[in-house]
């Protein structure tokens, strides 16, 4: 597989004066903190391809559990986006019965992190305002026990799959992944976001078309 990566070219100017100004990315509108990855299989001929059909519901899975699938303002746009883009591209949309020669699948990917602070770390050595005097203890110094803290963050992420169902049986029965993009940022999973990420991830995809 091939990887291709785009970020939005204010998000890499931010990025490359980083160093002259405190906090860069603190400018950035949210569709500039996006960040699209595709990867394609660079031996596909994607022109020996004419129809497709897309998933009608989009797949949630969570810290690596598939939870099930929804169906979402977000995903009805999504889902709209990617067919006008393939069918722009000269494939024709059929329904999943009539045997389509590739098939999009749609998932929306949450993984949560657990992180441990240190809190000792900030207040070592820490003088600040206690004044011992105030409290009736002029010769006591200051002492600040050991914390920790745990806190959780989630990353979110769309991923958009191209299978190969055409060649499922000469490939042994196996259906292959020709192309997947990812989405990851803020609001990703936003409605007014969905047209503009299908727009980023098939654009930097041009190889994807009939002729």
């Amino acid at each position: 597989m091939r990887q291709q990566l785009w970020l939005p070219s204010l998000f890499v100017a931010a990025i490359a004066i980083g160093g002259c100004k405190k906090n860069p990315l603190n400018h950035l509108s949210t569709d500039e903190t996006r960040v699209y990855v595709t990867n394609f299989d660079s031996s596909a001929k994607f022109n020996s391809y004419k129809t497709f059909s897309v998933a009608d519901s989009v797949s949630v899975i969570q810290d690596n559990q598939l939870l099930g699938q929804e169906l979402t303002n977000y995903d009805t746009t999504l889902i709209g986006s990617i067919k006008s883009i393939m069918q722009q591209r000269g494939y024709t949309l059929v329904g999943k019965s009539n045997n389509p020669d590739l098939a999009i699948n749609i998932s929306k990917i949450i993984n949560t992190t657990t992180n441990i602070i240190d809190y000792s770390t900030y207040w070592d050595g820490y003088a600040g305002y206690y004044d011992p005097y105030y409290w009736g203890y002029p010769d006591y110094g200051y002492y600040s026990p050991y914390m920790m803290g745990v806190y959780t963050s989630q990353s979110k992420g769309l991923e958009i799959d191209m299978l190969d169902l055409k060649n499922a049986t000469a490939n042994g029965n196996k259906i292959v992944s020709l192309w997947s993009g990812l989405a990851m940022g803020e609001a990703v999973f936003d409605p007014v976001n969905a047209k503009t990420e299908a727009n980023y991830l098939f654009n930097q995809s041009d190889y994807i078309k009939t002729n």
